[in-house]
């Protein structure tokens, strides 16, 4: 039999590689917090061949001295923790004491640096061995310079698996983008091959228009809506984009808590729920965002690259940012712009500010009727077609399939509309529709035009939500109780989260170890599985501590029945009718898209259409 032997530090060191270097872009993280933490606010990357021949990061920071480079390179030595109380609220980037021995072991490494006040600065270098040469004078500005070569060099297993190139480098550019949406006030450049390919100027504000426009492009700023919310000592702040700026997979998602970006399933859960029922199908929202809360509040010793947190109130957090989201979309670009720092326009072009009537009156009408405010009318919005319209309507064919139909009558005013003094509403007053699909409304900067079909669907959907959510769930008896073999760990959830159960319309009863009885669902979901509901409830229980499968099943049911109930392409509507729809809408939350996720409604603002005609030129 073998005996147990201690093993050979290059060896550990190595190991302890394998769990933080993965490829050129794990080294650039590990020196770029480091960096930071050492206070630098300049930073220039400099590689080649995507950083497998040559990594170089150069910073102003505070810089070591010579007794500190040969510790900097000893496993486990840090100057940010010390116990641990203060591995309890690490609030640094870095702390482990892992980084730099572990590069040092599979690169050729040079560190040098100078602290201010020092007549020069030092350097100390190592060949991937376990030994490194004496420390000597270097000339260098205040700060480090950090030198990795020959990336797994003496590690040829770990050296096949690198990527192309092209690929390295998308890696680290993707890198320097979630450094750089983090900290506005530094200054990026980066070198490849001999080429600047990245110049980032220091910016004034922390959400600088140009600065994200740089980074994230003209197209998530035109559809960003400002968040900042504050409660139980979380703060929640950044853009979130509107949810017509879904894209086809998760790759405009930057999440930061305390300034570190991660990854992390109850933030996932809690945005995800936020965008259900205003998302496409298998889209996925973009966003920038902070969550700031005390240090002991979160765990960041978790993963060895620091990808993942845990929260010790993990609840407590998902409800924050759930809700903190879900206000925002339920505002949509008609909401308040929240970040003062994010500069005009962050919105795109935004509506005017609603009236204080109009703000106060934004909970939803009494439900359990789809039409909009104007039943009187004989022809309201649930019935009729093209044929019912009056004759003399007004509808002209200006081109094929392009029709304009003004309904007769005066156009509505603030005074007829009964808003004398108020001014303008944000989407303005109606002047005719456009193919029988769209209204055309008036605003003092452009024009609105609005998917009548879509914007009735959404105004239907949230009063729906609201008659059904807004009291316990209506149960119905199964027929034939359903009984459903579980773990006796998922009885003890289901018995836990009973009372839940029961609000949320289900009848489920414990009858041995690991045996449950489902008696009644809730009478919407008539037609569902018991069995499997129950199952994935259960699952969610384990998993988020909660679950909304429930409420995302009616929300589904409900959807379908207001699309149903919604206002056909066709439908010729009078000024009241379309007037009353958009006023509708001003007080509906979610209002900006339909229940699938398309937008409603959109603005031609006065300046573009003079560009159109060329107008003041």
């Amino acid at each position: 039999m073998s005996s147990i032997r201690p093993l050979p530090p290059q060896l550990v060191n190595q190991i302890a590689a394998g769990e933080v270097i993965e490829r050129p872009a794990s080294v650039v993280k590990e020196l770029l917090e480091n960096s930071l933490d050492a206070g630098a606010t300049r930073l220039r990357l400099d590689l080649e061949q995507g950083g497998v021949k040559l990594i170089r990061v150069t910073d102003d920071g505070g810089g070591l001295g010579p007794d500190d480079l040969p510790l900097a390179l000893s496993r486990h030595a840090t100057s940010k923790i010390a116990s641990l109380d203060d591995l309890d609220a690490v609030a640094t980037l870095g702390f482990r004491g892992e980084a730099l021995p572990s590069i040092a072991a599979v690169s050729r490494f040079t560190i040098r640096s100078r602290r201010p006040g020092d007549d020069h600065g030092w350097r100390l270098n190592c060949d991937g061995s376990d030994t490194h040469d004496p420390v000597q004078p270097a000339p260098l500005d205040i700060g480090t310079c950090i030198e990795v070569r020959d990336l797994f060099y003496n590690v040829p297993a770990r050296r096949k698996f690198l990527r192309t190139e092209k690929t390295e480098l998308g890696h680290i550019d993707q890198l320097l983008t979630r450094f750089a949406l983090w900290r506005g006030d530094l200054s990026l450049r980066l070198i490849h091959n001999g080429r600047v390919s990245l110049e980032l100027p220091a910016a004034e504000a922390p959400l600088a228009p140009n600065r994200l426009r740089r980074l994230l492009g003209e197209s998530f700023l035109t559809h960003a809506l400002a968040l900042d919310e504050a409660a139980v000592g979380l703060r929640l702040h950044g853009l979130v984009a509107s949810p017509d700026f879904a894209r086809s997979q998760g790759d405009m998602q930057f999440f930061y808590v305390n300034g570190r970006q991660v990854r992390d399933k109850v933030v996932a859960h809690a945005v995800r729920q936020a965008y259900r029922d205003v998302l496409h199908q298998g889209r996925h929202p973009a966003f920038l965002l902070f969550l700031e809360l005390p240090p002991r509040q979160v765990d960041v010793n978790v993963h060895p690259a620091k990808h993942e947190v845990r929260f010790r109130e993990a609840r407590q957090v998902h409800d924050f940012i759930f809700r903190a989201l879900h206000r925002r979309l339920a505002d949509g670009r008609r909401g308040r712009p929240a970040v003062a720092d994010a500069g005009p326009s962050m919105d795109g072009d935004q509506a005017p500010a609603a009236s204080a009537d109009s703000t106060a009156s934004r909970g939803a009408p009494a439900p359990g009727r789809l039409a909009l405010g104007i039943a009187e009318r004989e022809g309201d919005y649930g019935r009729g077609s093209a044929q019912d319209a009056a004759p003399g309507t007004g509808a002209r064919g200006l081109a094929a399939g392009f029709a304009f139909q003004q309904p007769p009558g005066d156009r509505m005013t603030p005074d007829a509309a009964g808003d004398q003094g108020a001014g303008a509403p944000p989407l303005g007053f109606a002047i005719g529709q456009l193919n029988g699909i769209y209204i055309l409304a008036e605003t003092p900067d452009g024009l609105i035009i609005v998917d009548m079909h879509a914007a009735h669907e959404r105004i239907g959907y949230e009063r729906l939500k609201q008659a059904v959510h807004g009291e316990a769930l209506v149960r119905q008896p199964l027929l034939v109780p359903v009984s459903v073999h579980v773990s006796p760990a998922e009885a003890d959830l289901a018995e836990r989260h009973g009372e839940l159960l029961h609000r949320l319309g289900l009848g489920v009863d414990r009858l041995g170890e690991g045996r449950l009885l489902v008696r009644e669902l809730p009478a919407l979901l008539g037609a569902a599985d018991p069995e499997r509901l129950l199952r994935d409830m259960l699952a969610d229980f384990a998993t988020h501590g909660r679950s909304d499968r429930v409420e995302t099943a009616i929300d589904a049911l409900l959807a379908r029945m207001a699309c149903h109930g919604a206002v056909r392409a066709n439908r010729h509507l009078t000024l009241a009718e379309m007037n009353a729809l958009l006023r509708d809408m001003e007080r509906t939350e979610r209002a900006d898209q339909c229940n699938h996720g398309r937008p409603t409604w959109t603005r031609v603002s006065r300046r573009e259409l003079d560009a159109l005609f060329l107008r003041g030129r």
